[in-house]
Formats: structure tokens, sequence, C-alpha cells
């Protein structure tokens, strides 16, 4: 009889049969073990969720009046015929690894992940395992971060720039990870910061749960009072553009992510100005990552999966394409929460 692994992949996700549970499942499942809260992780319809307590509040928020069971980082858990353990990823706050172990043979599952320390998010851990299943959004070469540090001056360097020209700064972010991210770059003492009703949401419900964020102003879209002067706005990706940015006057446009690196994407965002920022780890990350983890096989999914399992191979590890639906990151993605 061949040596069942510890985690393959169902039609609804990839599945633990010793454990009888999925991880990130993309249909519905009677127990859902979640990464994080962004939607292409964190699906409705799961009988059961269990996550990180510092995902759980989010995850409500989202998904409303869901079944859920949480677990501290890095306490371990008995499922069935496995032990799990949650263990921060670094991604967006509340994110994690999940960590399975059958008779001695552990996987770790690495939902999104970056290795910068970004301040907000709980920083990334690596844990060793035998088989890591890493995700690859940037799995290119070319892809690699400047510092966070140097990206905030250049960001409070625009919004200076914008209020000299009488421009108001609009700022293109995802309402759940990134637009947090932003505001604890900014400078407050350039101007008051307001933000899109679903970024406020979100907002709120970190700040309740004791991560430090500026003070905001939920711009609403049945309020038309003017914005307050040296304002800026952090927008979702679909609001900046549209009805609602109107009332702003003359504007200048900006996005914050990883595809800000490449000037196609600049191009087809149609914004003023790019900021590369990603919570996805670049080039240089994703090698570290996949070498502290010391395993002995690594699968690769989720975005530029081919190239990466093709250089750890030449590189001497055992690595292959794990192929699942996840919804992919793309310049043109619009992720919510």
């Amino acid at each position: 009889m061949a040596h069942e692994p510890v985690l393959t992949v169902t039609r609804e996700g990839i599945y633990c049969p010793s454990g009888r549970f999925h991880i990130d499942p993309w249909r519905p499942v009677e127990r859902a073990l979640i990464t994080h809260a962004h939607a292409d992780h964190a699906r409705a319809g799961h009988k059961l969720y269990l996550c990180s307590q510092a995902c759980a509040p989010v995850l409500r928020h989202r998904l409303g009046a869901i079944k859920i069971e949480t677990i501290a980082y890095a306490n371990e858990r008995q499922i069935n015929d496995v032990r799990v353990s949650f263990h921060p990823a670094g991604h967006v706050p509340g994110s994690a690894q999940i960590r399975v172990e059958r008779n001695g043979e552990i996987w770790v599952v690495s939902g999104d992940y970056k290795t910068e320390d970004d301040g907000l998010s709980e920083p990334f851990e690596p844990v060793l395992c035998h088989t890591f299943i890493t995700e690859s959004t940037f799995g290119l070469p070319h892809f690699r971060w400047p510092l966070q540090s140097r990206t905030a001056e250049e960001l409070n360097s625009w919004w200076q720039t914008c209020l000299a020209e009488g421009k108001t700064p609009i700022l293109g972010a995802y309402s759940f990870g990134k637009a947090q991210r932003l505001l604890s770059m900014l400078d407050q003492s350039i101007g008051p910061i307001l933000t899109h009703p679903a970024i406020e949401g979100t907002t709120q419900v970190l700040r309740h749960q004791g991560y430090k964020l500026p003070q905001t102003q939920s711009m609403a879209a049945d309020i038309d009072e003017a914005p307050r002067p040296n304002s800026l706005v952090i927008a979702t990706p679909a609001a900046m553009n549209g009805k609602w940015g109107s009332r702003f006057g003359p504007t200048s446009t900006a996005f914050a992510s990883g595809w800000m690196q490449t000037r196609k994407a600049r191009k087809q965002r149609s914004v003023d100005q790019g900021f590369t920022l990603s919570d996805h780890a670049d080039w240089t990350g994703l090698n570290a990552a996949i070498l502290a983890t010391q395993a002995q096989h690594v699968l690769v999914t989720h975005g530029d999966a081919r190239p990466l399992a093709k250089w750890l191979t030449e590189q001497g590890l055992s690595a292959d394409v794990l192929k699942t639906d996840f919804a992919t990151d793309s310049p043109n993605a619009e992720k919510t929460l």
C-alpha cells in the first residue's frame, strides 16, 4: 500500500485525510482551517472555521455569523489523527502558516507570507518541516522590494508635493492589510487621513484588537462635506477613480502594490504614481523562507509556481508545482478585504 501523503488536493481544496479537514478550501466543507481573512483564502459556506485568534475578528467582519474556533500562535491541537499549529506568516494582521504533523512527519502550508517585518503584522517565523507548500505570487528573480522605510519616505514626499500643487492625493489600496500598513507608514503631521468606508470598517476592527493605527476619518458616500485641508485619501481600487472620489476636486492618484515595480502595471492602473509595496515575499524572501524551513520537499503554488519550482530543483532541492484554485494575484486583481 502506497504511503498516503499528509496533505493532498481534492475538488474542494488542500485536504488532510488523517485530520479530515481542509486548509483554505475554495468550496464549502465541514471543517476549514484558514490561514488569513482575504477572500481568496477565507470563503463563505464552511460549517466550522479554525483560525488564529488575531484572524477571527476580521473573518467575522467579512463573513458574518459563522462558527469559528480560534487557536493561539504556536499552540498545538489534536484533530483526529494529526496535530496542527498556527505560526505567524507576516502577510497581514492575524495571518498564519499552518503546521500539520502525523507520526513525526511535518507538512507546512504557508498561505500568503512576507519576510519583512512591516511593524503591524505579526512577523514571519520559519517553521521546520519535511514538506513545505509555498506561495509564489512574485516567484520571479526581478521582483525585489525596496525597504519599507524608503517607500514610506517616497509616500510622504508625494503627499507633500500634491499639497504644494493644490491637489488631493488619493492612494489606492486593498481594504484589509495593505490599507492599514500604509496608514502605519504615513506622517500624520502633514495632515488628516481620510478613508473609504470599506477601509475604515476593517481599520476599526483592527483598532479594537489593539493594533496601533493613526486616527482616520471615514468619507461615506452620502457625506457631501469637502475634504479637510491637507488631507490624504486612502481608497479601495474600485472607488478611487469613480464617483466617490469626484468630491475631492483636483487630485493626484497613486497605487501601492508589488506589481507597481513594473511600468506596464502602472500604466494599466492609470495612476499618476506607483509605490512598490507588497504583502507577499519577493524573490529573495521566498528563497530565504524556503531554505529556513529545511524542507526535504517543496510544493509551489499560487502565482509564478513553475519558474520557482524549476529554480529550486536547479539548486538541488526536491520541488514540484501544486495546482490549486487560489485566485492568482495580478496587476489588475480586485482583492476584497
